[in-house]
Formats: C-alpha cells, structure tokens, sequence
C-alpha cells in the first residue's frame, strides 16, 4: 500500500513539472510565440471571430503551450512503445518532461538574454 502512494506521489510531481514546463514554453518571451502568434491573428482568430488583443495572446499562450506538450508526448510515447511498457510510470513521464525542458531550453536563453 505504501509502494502506491510513493509511486503515485512521484508521479503527481512529474505531471506537475510537465504542466509547469509547458507553461513555461507557452509564455510571451518564448521564440515561439511571436511566429504562433502570426498563426493565431492572420489564420485562426478571423474564423473564429476573435478581435481581443489579450484573448489573441492567451489563445497564443495556449497554442504554443500545448503543442510544446504534444511534442515532448510523442517522444514519451516512443519510449514506451520501445520498451513495451502497457502503462506511464515515473521513467516514461520522466522522458516527457526531459523533453518539454529541451523544448524551453531557448525561453530560458531567452529570459536571461
């Protein structure tokens, strides 16, 4: 019983890193939120009807955010497709948060520069 709540508790902090990280990556300092906002205003916010300035960065935010999330998640999943792992355990999450990092790596140069 211990184990699970120990292995549970080390996963919540691994999800709550990924979350963090990806936020991270989504914030208006990123390099990748001046080219997804470009996206955003000229190609998604006319369909949509969006005219806001400040729902068109948070709609960029979450843009960029989610995508960074996907794109580390597909490298977590090939790690656990490689390895025949059925479920997401503490390695394979500890996989996708490596790669959110790498993927923030430029909003960290970015924050310091």
């Amino acid at each position: 019983m211990n184990d699970d709540r120990e292995k549970l508790i080390r996963q919540d902090g691994l999800l709550i890193g990924i979350a963090g990280a990806s936020l991270l990556s989504g914030m208006h300092f990123s390099p990748f939120f001046d080219p997804a906002f470009i996206v955003v205003k000229f190609l998604i916010a006319p369909t949509f009807y969006i005219s806001s300035p400040l729902l068109l960065y948070y709609f960029t935010s979450l843009l960029v955010s989610v995508s960074c999330l996907i794109i580390a998640g597909v490298g977590a999943a090939l790690f656990e497709r490689a390895t025949g792992r059925r479920e997401s355990d503490a390695v394979s999450l500890g996989v996708w948060l490596a790669g959110l990092l790498v993927l923030a790596v430029p909003v960290f140069v970015g924050m310091t520069g």
